[in-house]
């Protein structure tokens, strides 16, 4: 089968790659239909995720339809159209239990990481039964593969961490696709203000299509200022730190209100400071997380009742072999607008 598959910092190759084969009674092989590409697969090629060694096939999301199954799967059979969870849970270890499938020890982020992920015409699904799930009728391929990661991500990383409450304030700082899913979920808690934070214009035109009420050019590195004058000096309830540099999450330290939360989605690959000696008495909560996907459920409802609507943040569409173009497209996205890209397969 073809499959893009990663070489070592900043090298990918699409390429021939043998086609997995169950290797557990409770795997499932499942046929891809539409995959995309994450911000995570671009720290991959920086070089950030060491866990992810050169040869693995990249990618963790998806919608399929099963090819074959192993003779533990009971709730799949062979030609179920199929959600692909980016993480992938086992449902009975002492994580899974505490509904931290993130850290499952036999699961959590492995596609497209530790073992080869959905970047390719069949994939092999560990835990299959609680790792993937039914495509309702009548849904769109398109708008479910934005529930393989990044709607969960920014709904649970961001406004579920950061405790967004109806009235309060919320700073995005980076409105890229998890900024934005973020800022689509934070409307469903109905906050006052949602500031977008970020260096390109027209991100932050389009967090105010997407219901922002204010917006922020931090290329000025006035930010900060800029924030305070819009919460009347106090700061914000809640900062989203949705890049993953220094600069950011430390302007998430500098704005967050007394009382407030800072929730970290973006993935660090370098050091970053706490500046306990402005935060040590401000009764500030500093929220990480991995996504655990326990929102999906729930996602695909609210999506399925048109709450939300996920395609709005599709630009770019691509055939699979041109999936080298659609990393060159994605990785430039303050030249190509682009947000989420779909692959066909």
């Amino acid at each position: 089968m073809k499959a893009l598959v990663y070489l070592g910092p900043g090298k990918t190759a699409f390429q021939d790659h043998p086609k997995p084969e169950i290797a557990a009674p409770t795997d499932a092989i499942v046929k891809i239909v539409k995959t995309t590409i994450c911000g995570t697969d671009l720290h991959i090629l920086k070089g950030d995720v060491p866990t992810c060694q050169p040869g693995r096939v990249l990618g963790h999301e998806g919608v399929g339809v099963i090819e074959t199954i192993g003779a533990g799967v009971t709730v799949f059979k062979p030609g179920d159209r199929v959600l692909i969870s980016c993480i992938s849970a086992c449902g009975k270890c002492t994580y899974c239990r505490k509904q931290m499938y993130s850290h499952c020890t036999t699961g959590g982020w492995i596609l497209g990481n530790s073992i080869d992920g959905t970047q390719a015409e069949f994939v092999r699904i560990p835990h299959a039964d609680t790792s993937l799930y039914p495509v309702p009728d009548g849904a769109d391929d398109e708008a479910l593969v934005m529930l393989s990661d990044i709607l969960p991500t920014g709904f649970e990383c961001g406004v579920l961490n950061g405790k967004v409450q109806p009235g309060g304030s919320v700073a995005i700082v980076g409105v890229g696709p998890v900024g934005l899913a973020a800022l689509l979920t934070a409307q469903l808690y109905s906050p006052a203000e949602i500031i977008a934070v970020d260096l390109d214009d027209p991100r932050l035109e389009t967090a105010m299509a997407f219901g922002a009420t204010a917006r922020v050019n931090s290329t000025d590195g006035k930010a900060l200022a800029a924030v305070m004058r819009v919460t009347g000096g106090r700061g914000v309830d809640t900062a989203i730190e949705a890049v993953g540099i220094p600069a950011t999450f430390e302007l998430c330290e500098q704005i967050v209100a007394p009382g407030g939360v800072i929730a970290n989605i973006g993935v660090h690959g370098t050091q970053v400071a706490l500046h306990l000696e402005r935060l040590w008495d401000r009764n500030i909560t500093i929220a990480t997380r991995l996504v655990d996907t326990v929102s999906t459920p729930r996602l695909l409802e609210i999506v399925r009742s048109r709450k939300i609507d996920p395609k709005r943040l599709i630009t770019h569409h691509f055939k699979f072999d041109q999936i080298l173009e659609a990393y060159e497209t994605f990785a430039n996205a303050a030249d190509t607008g682009a947000l989420k890209v779909i692959i066909e397969a």
